[in-house]
């Protein structure tokens, strides 16, 4: 244990954002989308879209708004064929998932301009065992999407919004 601690290992620890609210708009209701909005909350920050209820007022003072908004741009995913047999059966697939955003300050600065993370991954296809084949593509979507949504936390932790 000594040793780990002196070479300054340490555990990941939750991200700290320098702010405490955040709105999604655009392609909320998207699987990356979703995902990341279920994320930010697991860690402490107050992350809302434009379907949530507007919190009422206290004492007769409006709940402040979110102090900066994530806007999706695009959020697809992509499947393509890139081998075939020499009798055109598919025998390879590249499966990719497109996440395009930037984020906002409540007051119209741009903190973070407009940003595109692409995912790959390639699938080997075969006809005879086509359901294990979607099962395993719909694994690897849902593992792009965990990978961005990692990707996009770690990017907002960057941003100093004040």
């Amino acid at each position: 244990m000594l040793l780990l601690a002196g070479c300054g290992f340490r555990l990941r620890e939750a991200p700290k954002f320098d702010f405490a609210s955040l709105r999604i708009a655009g392609l909320e209701g998207n699987p990356v989308a979703a995902e990341l909005r279920r994320e930010l909350r697991l860690n402490g920050l107050r992350a809302v879209n434009g379907a949530d209820p507007v919190p009422p007022p206290v004492d007769g003072v409006p709940a402040p708004g979110p102090e900066v908004v994530l806007t999706v741009l695009i959020d697809q995913r992509e499947r393509a064929a890139v081998g075939q047999t020499a009798a055109g059966q598919i025998r390879e697939l590249q499966l990719r998932t497109r996440f395009r955003f930037r984020l906002r300050s409540a007051d119209g600065r741009d903190l973070i301009e407009d940003t595109e993370i692409l995912i790959e991954r390639e699938l080997s296809f075969n006809e005879t065992v086509v359901l294990s084949k979607a099962a395993e593509e719909e694994r690897l979507f849902l593992d792009m999407t965990s990978d961005i949504v990692q990707q996009v936390v770690r990017r907002l932790v960057t941003v100093k919004a004040r």
